[in-house]
């Protein structure tokens, strides 16, 4: 039996490397021998600069900039030559990602994606010819704007008094947009963003309605948010002339798809498309009998892109079995069923706190790993037996 174990990371838990160490061991805890290939993947969240900077043997720079709620932290970029040209990668989990967000201040409304620009800054201090952004694991709902200004875009009130944007409320302060500070080199690097193609900016499924909650925000905060984003999106079709409202990703990071759009001209990829130009995974899973997956929680928005969903889409291309190993199990996860995953088992063992269930996360992702698969093997035991009770019959 081949396996071959391609899993995401557990947010605020575990990078991808991690969890697919942890089911490597509860693998060779069930056999030493086995054949497998472990495959870590990134979707643009925690881990990426890291992963594809290993991939392509580059290096991490790291600098303190501003992070989500306003304090300095110790972010990092990636940097790496391919064809004579130098490449960026940027995470803004790095910078301005739930996890640097204190459980007691998680409020969307006051967090910055200022960091990142002061990280796309620095990228283009050092002559880079290209930048990879990747959008996951957000703890802002900014729309972009706090990047926008580390950028060099003024926001002005009605009395074209300066509004700095220390969050996503500040956006309703705003009555125009000045871009000539724009910092100009912009125009001259070519930026691709790895993103959520689902998460729009605006409307009824819009990035308030549907991660606010995610990131601490109560019923009437989601509102205020939404809001502030429409007023955000009606200033920037004002000023440059784009829609954000509905494009693809938009609403990706807390709309940092947006601003990105707006103010950099970037180019927004489904995550898992532009990611394959840097992991090439299609080949090797193909050589699988049975593939494993993971996520930290499988629920009704993991089939909207999300890895597991694409590991399967690929694996079900040659009918191969997908089992996904993940933390929690959401409302509307029988949906991954249709999405091509075979099976999901949770790690959680007993009733826990979530302090104690990340802590236990690495083994309890290997025990579960191994338990998964010796349920596997009862189903191939039952299989072999009947078919030699059948040639038994037919002789």
């Amino acid at each position: 039996m081949k396996i071959v174990i391609v899993p995401s990371g557990f947010k605020e838990c575990l990078d991808a490397e991690e969890v697919a160490l942890a089911m490597e061991r509860g693998v060779r805890r069930f056999d030493q021998t086995i054949d497998m290939e472990v495959i870590p993947m990134i979707d643009g969240g925690e881990g990426f600069a890291k992963t594809i900077v290993n991939l392509k043997d580059g290096e991490l720079i790291y600098q303190q900039v501003t992070g989500p709620v306003g304090e300095k932290v110790l972010g990092h970029f990636g940097l790496f030559v391919e064809n004579d040209k130098r490449t960026a990668v940027i995470e803004m989990a790095a910078v301005s990602g739930l996890k640097l967000v204190p459980r007691d201040q998680r409020n969307p409304l006051k967090t910055t994606t200022y960091g990142v620009g002061e990280l796309i800054l620095s990228a283009l201090d050092l002559g880079v010819d290209n930048i990879l952004i990747g959008c996951g694991d957000s703890g802002t709902s900014d729309g972009g704007a706090g990047m926008a200004q580390a950028l060099g875009v003024q926001f002005f009130d009605k009395k074209h008094r300066y509004v700095h944007i220390n969050g996503g409320e500040d956006l309703l302060k705003v009555d125009s947009l000045d871009l000539t500070k724009l910092d100009k080199r912009l125009q001259t690097v070519a930026i691709d963003v790895a993103c959520n193609w689902q998460n729009i900016l605006c409307g009824e499924e819009g990035v308030a309605r549907v991660f606010g909650p995610q990131k601490g925000a109560t019923p009437v905060q989601v509102e205020q948010l939404s809001s502030a984003l429409e007023h955000y999106a009606t200033l920037i079709q004002e000023t440059v002339g784009t829609d954000v409202r509905s494009l693809p990703g938009s609403g990706a990071s807390g709309g940092l798809g947006a601003g990105l759009i707006a103010f950099t001209g970037a180019t927004l990829h489904p995550r898992f498309d532009i990611i394959m130009d840097y992991i090439n995974i299609e080949e090797k899973i193909l050589t699988a009998d049975i593939v494993f997956t993971a996520e930290g929680s499988l629920d009704f928005q993991t089939p909207n892109g999300k890895i597991p969903s694409e590991v399967a889409r690929i694996a079900k291309k040659n009918n191969i079995p997908v089992i996904a190993i993940t933390g929690t199990i959401g409302k509307g996860a029988d949906l991954n069923y249709h999405a091509g995953i075979d099976a999901y088992s949770s790690i959680i063992q007993k009733p826990t706190s979530l302090e104690m269930a990340i802590k236990k996360a690495p083994k309890w992702i290997e025990e579960s790993t191994e338990s998964v698969l010796r349920q596997v093997t009862i189903g191939l035991d039952i299989a072999k037996r009947k078919f030699l009770k059948e040639r038994v019959y037919q002789r």
